[in-house]
């Protein structure tokens, strides 16, 4: 029995502690993976510069990928631009689309509206592909709480069925102002009932913070099940449960625990694309060049100070 629980544990992604054990030293683990970075788009939203422009500041700012939100997409796709400009573009650039936020309400307890979700979640899955994204993230939009986490294992196995089907991989997300799926540990519990080799998790400091799922929950997760983390801190002055995005913060100008989140990270195994999202309307109104490059400096900057 203890053999066939941590074999289904490995599979899909959650066994860490079997395979290195919370006490393993950053020695240990100094092998394991990678970091290479990425800007989301929402960390220079509030200047509205466009997709082209968003592409353009990733790349002077020294980004090696860039992650974008679906309406920006088709708003440029709708506009009689092609998909295939989009994908040489990003490229000329020496970019990767790294992963896209959508809102489809594939969670949702009603059959007809969980359907109706699928099948918006394939349309975008058929745009991404075309356009060389191969991730996309996967929140719990429209669940209603208590959320049937049984219901919603088995409903994310379908969309990684529908990922391998269209080759755009979903991201199970979860937000922690967002009270029906805000916690890790639901996130945990539906990757465990997927029971599937290609879940992926998409975790966010913020909302590790503001869902009270702490960090060190971070140490059950291994290898390749995280993919791309959302990189921010928080300010200390604020009450969890009174922080909203707005309140976000450049890495490092925080008090998030990033040296042990980085550390942690980086001994799970599997190279990591640390992904900086802000939503900061002080942000917004500085120029975006010098916000995206502030913020791979801090991301860089906390990087090698955690592993130094």
């Amino acid at each position: 029995m203890k053999k066939n629980r941590r074999s289904l544990l490995k599979a899909i992604g959650l066994g860490s502690i079997a395979a290195i054990g919370p006490s393993a030293t950053f020695a240990q683990s100094k092998a394991a993976g990678r970091f290479s970075y990425c800007l989301n788009t929402s960390t220079i939203r509030g200047q509205r510069p466009g997709l082209k422009k968003y592409i353009e500041i990733a790349a002077k700012a020294g980004y090696d990928g860039i992650e974008v939100w679906i309406e920006d997409v088709k708003k440029y796709l709708a506009e009689g631009n092609e998909a295939a400009d989009l994908k040489t573009m990003v490229a000329d650039h020496g970019l990767r689309v790294e992963n896209a936020i959508g809102f489809a309400p594939w969670m949702v307890a009603d059959e007809q509206e969980s359907q109706a979700g699928f099948m918006q979640m394939k349309e975008e899955m058929e745009i991404l592909a075309a356009i060389g994204c191969h991730r996309v993230a996967a929140p719990g939009v429209g669940a209603k709480a208590p959320v049937d986490l049984m219901l919603a294992g088995k409903r994310y196995k379908a969309l990684l069925a529908l990922g391998r089907e269209t080759g755009v991989m979903p991201q199970l997300e979860f937000w922690g102002a967002f009270a029906p799926f805000h916690h890790l540990g639901q996130v945990l519990m539906v990757a465990a009932v997927a029971d599937d080799p290609d879940t992926r998790l998409l975790p966010d400091v913020y909302h590790l913070f503001r869902g009270g799922s702490g960090f060190e929950g971070l140490k059950l997760i291994s290898g390749k099940a995280i993919e791309i983390f959302h990189m921010n801190d928080f300010p200390g002055d604020i009450p969890r449960e009174q922080q909203q995005d707005k309140d976000r913060i450049y890495p490092g100008d925080g008090v998030a625990p990033l040296g042990q989140i980085i550390r942690d990270l980086k001994a799970m195994g599997g190279d990591k694309i640390l992904s900086l999202e802000l939503f900061n309307p002080g942000y917004w109104e500085q120029d975006p060049l010098e916000v995206a490059k502030t913020g791979l400096e801090k991301m860089k900057s906390a990087v090698d100070s955690a592993l130094a």
